[in-house]
């Protein structure tokens, strides 16, 4: 299964075109809408739209028995306004596609071509485009719908492109990948006084200076070692913009990351019971909220060699690099198969991921996609 020069021109607009028209998590509506439109015409076993919110999950079926391989994109874009300038830019204000996601869209389209043409030998290829990947909600939400259990996986794999590592070129880490991670916003509440008798009140100031180089802190270790802790101080609020009021309450925002779940544990129970110490000597009442949990991803050994063969097959140079300190919801799905994920290069001299201009490259799509094909070819006929 090849695809031909007509096929990437095809595949190379369909991402610029998604580019241009980006959507932030749980808001994937059209995005999916096109998602849904262009792999129709591949004529897949089975189109499954609105999985998990605005997911979609397309399946090519063999219909002879064997086991199902789930391939895995993103839909979301950023709420980041793109500086560059390529004819295909945002048409959304203030939001883009900074993480390449619509690229690993294209790639696993591309992927769609190939098994429209000739299905698996035996077994299923299920090509999953999921929702609210930014915020961790997505594939949290897609293992929970009910209709996922019509296309439960025995091995899953997705990819995501790197600036910085040469064109092409791949990272496979077994074990941990990418890192856990999760936002813990701390409110502090007091009471307001007149600003010129701050002892009538009880202001949060002091609690959050102390805590804020405390909870910092925490971090230690590094990627290097397979042992990172730690703790980014990211946003804070404190009291009015008003120079005659002495703060009542406020707000510290907290992102904790650690190299395994266990870890996250961990560093939550501390960080819990220094905000809780702090506060109650600060005569405050606190709240503690989690936002944008992740779980930390890890390759499978299985899933792992299924992907080097696949590279070595193809002659695509790949090495076992570093987990990222970025963490990934793809993660997730290692509970339910056997699951891997790799890093492809971009390009050792663009801007990096989240970058207001950065753009994914076009050469990347057959590239993943010729991976991709050879571990479902190995492993389905």
């Amino acid at each position: 299964m090849h695809l031909t020069n007509h096929d990437i021109i095809e595949l190379t607009a369909f991402r610029r075109h998604l580019h241009s028209m980006p959507e932030v998590s749980g808001e994937e509506v059209e995005t999916a809408k096109e998602v849904a439109r262009f792999m129709s015409a591949t004529e897949p076993d089975a189109i499954i739209e609105g999985l998990g919110g605005t997911g979609v999950a397309v399946v090519y079926d063999s219909g002879k028995p064997g086991p199902t391989l789930l391939f895995r994109s993103e839909l979301d874009a950023l709420p980041i306004e793109e500086t560059g300038t390529p004819d295909y830019r945002s048409t959304i204000p203030g939001k883009s596609h900074m993480c390449g996601h619509e690229g690993h869209m294209a790639t696993l389209a591309a992927l769609g071509r190939q098994f429209g043409r000739q299905r698996p030998s035996r077994g299923r290829v299920v090509l999953l485009f999921q929702p609210a990947e930014e915020t961790g909600a997505g594939a949290a939400a897609v293992l929970t719908d009910r209709r996922f259990n019509e296309i439960i996986p025995d091995y899953s794999f997705s990819l995501h492109n790197f600036p910085g590592l040469p064109l092409g070129h791949v990272w496979l880490k077994p074990g941990t990948a990418n890192c856990a991670s999760r936002g813990l916003k701390i409110t502090f509440t007091g009471r307001t006084a007149h600003a010129s008798m701050p002892e009538t009140g009880i202001s949060p100031v002091p609690a959050i200076a102390m805590l804020m180089p405390s909870l910092t802190a925490l971090s230690r270790g590094s990627i290097g070692t397979d042992d990172l802790v730690l703790a980014t101080v990211t946003h804070a609020v404190i009291g009015e913009p008003a120079f005659g009021i002495a703060p009542g309450s406020g707000e510290l925002w907290v992102t904790l990351r650690t190299m395994t779940d266990a870890q996250m544990q961990a560093l939550v129970d501390a960080a819990e019971a220094m905000v809780q110490r702090v506060a109650g000597e600060s005569g405050l009442s606190v709240a503690l909220e989690y936002h944008d949990v992740f779980s930390h991803c890890e390759n499978h050994p299985e899933a792992v060699t299924l992907l080097r063969d696949a590279m070595d097959a193809e002659a695509i140079t790949h090495e076992a690099g570093e987990a990222l300190r970025a963490s990934e919801d793809f993660g997730r799905f290692g509970s339910v198969s056997k699951s891997a994920m790799y890093f492809i290069g971009a390009g050792e001299n663009l801007p990096a991921l989240h970058n207001p201009n950065y753009d994914f490259p076009d050469e990347l799509i057959p590239i993943g996609a010729r991976i991709f094909s050879r571990v479902a070819r190995d492993v389905l006929g």
